[in-house]
């Protein structure tokens, strides 16, 4: 592969990995019924609008979860391999194999958002512990949903939450486990892997 693909692959991967990143983001917002009047739910609410405003009048809402956003990250992401795989292999391969790939990537990076915001949420509470900054607040807001049945089954602690530990123990577990073990299962190409 020349130098001239592989800067062409490195600037489709950050800037389509980045949209995908704040499609995916306006899913997980919904799914954690965060504050959408938030800055920064307003940004991804004003980034994703212009494509899924044509989808919802194909695909339905299921109760409060706007399915739109979760197909539209799926079409995204294979779009991403797609041509990924065009501008190494000169071929998109299997369509149906580029749907796998991209439910396998998505799912990853669905977890790696919740394993870093944990990892900010930490690193907040320790240096600005109750701020009242919209990006620290939304930040809480993801996380609260997975640290919650955590907090349930572990003893109170006094004033020490080891509840992020197994989350992180837990969304590492899913990762190893499912995530590389299905990308493995259906021989994704090692180019695509950089996308989970």
């Amino acid at each position: 592969m020349s130098q001239l693909s592989q800067a062409l692959i490195l600037v489709i991967q950050t800037l389509g990995s980045l949209y995908l990143l704040i499609v995916l983001l306006r899913f997980i917002l919904q799914l954690v019924r965060a504050d959408f009047y938030n800055p920064l739910s307003q940004f991804i609410v004003k980034a994703t609008h212009p494509l899924l405003r044509p989808m919802r009048r194909f695909i339905p809402s299921m109760g409060s979860l706007d399915l739109s956003s979760l197909v539209l990250a799926i079409i995204v992401q294979m779009v991403l391999m797609a041509l990924i795989l065009l501008i190494a292999y000169g071929t998109t391969g299997n369509p149906l194999l580029l749907l796998v790939w991209a439910l396998v990537g998505i799912t990853g990076l669905f977890l790696n958002i919740f394993f870093w915001a944990l990892i900010i949420s930490v690193i907040l509470s320790w240096v600005a512990p109750g701020s009242h900054n919209p990006g620290a607040q939304l930040v809480s807001q993801i996380c609260e949903p997975v640290l919650m049945p955590f907090r349930r089954l572990l003893p109170n602690l006094g004033g020490l939450d080891i509840s992020p530990i197994f989350a992180f123990l837990a969304i590492k577990l899913l990762d190893m486990l499912v995530v590389n073990n299905l990308a493995t299962m259906t021989h994704m190409p090692n180019i695509l892997r950089m996308l989970i």
